[in-house]
């Protein structure tokens, strides 16, 4: 934290600014913020830059807007890896099919090789590096401009589309594709895979509609029955554009016949 603190204080030197000068922006930024929290003491700015204290959440904003500082940088200097984040976050399993809320090109970590280059035309293995995570976005994978792509996460107990879509798989969904087609395909595999937000969560699954209803269907291989809600309450996200998934299935399978998808929380 020293180092960090030693970085704030350069910068402040390289902009010729005395901690009288910070303190007084930081109230600036305090009264326009109306909360105190962002204000910063002449003996606190002190302990940040030469006793490695850690200032709180508030005080970096204010210490980033008066430096002119990148936020997520502040963030690295302070050992929180912000870049991470989103890999972070699906190697925690949660039993909830969900969205995957991102940065703003809703770019997610993918596992790169730092000793290799990918041949995308080519078979790569990667069981090697699936625990390193690199920068570069899921776009590598299929060139997909993701600013019109969202993510989602199907739950590790969401079985309904299982097996064209595995628990705990990752879901890229084309916002720009949320029209329920009627027909057009040949095969199951073919058939258009719709990402659904209702009142009580999140749905994925083959989907049609009828008489102002809107009918969620399952995987047969599932055992769980359709799902039917009222059109007007239903929100088509967008259509499954492309999936990244372990093809191995967990070693046991919890008993599904007779029972329904999972219940999901409002989000």
């Amino acid at each position: 934290m020293e180092r960090a603190g030693l970085k704030l204080r350069q910068r402040r030197e390289r902009l010729k600014l005395t901690y009288r000068d910070v303190e007084r922006a930081s109230q600036e930024v305090a009264a326009r913020r109306g909360n105190d929290e962002f204000s910063i003491a002449l003996s606190r700015l002190a302990d940040i830059e030469n006793k490695g204290t850690v200032p709180t959440i508030y005080r970096l904003y204010t210490l980033c807007a008066i430096y002119r500082l990148d936020f997520h940088e502040a963030l690295r200097w302070y050992g929180i890896p912000i870049d991470l984040l989103a890999s972070e976050s699906l190697q925690i399993p949660l039993n909830e099919t969900h969205v995957v809320e991102s940065d703003a090109h809703g770019l997610v970590p993918v596992p790169l090789p730092m000793d290799a280059t990918i041949e995308l035309s080519q078979t790569t293995f990667l069981s090697q590096v699936i625990r390193r995570w690199g920068k570069n976005g899921l776009s590598f994978l299929s060139g997909w401009d993701l600013r019109q792509h969202r993510f989602g996460l199907i739950g590790a107990s969401d079985w309904t589309m299982h097996p064209v879509l595995h628990p705990g798989a990752l879901v890229l969904i084309d916002q720009g594709r949320r029209r329920i087609a009627a027909g057009g395909w040949t095969s199951e595999l073919e058939r258009p895979i719709y990402f659904l937000e209702h009142r009580g969560g999140y749905r994925c699954g083959w989907c049609a509609q009828r008489n102002g209803a809107l009918i969620v269907q399952p995987h047969p291989s599932s055992l769980s029955p359709p799902e039917i809600f009222a059109a007007a309450e239903v929100d088509v996200i967008g259509q499954v554009a492309g999936v990244a998934m372990l093809w191995e299935p967990k070693p046991t399978t919890p008993a599904r016949s007779g029972s329904g998808p999972a219940k999901f929380p409002n989000p």
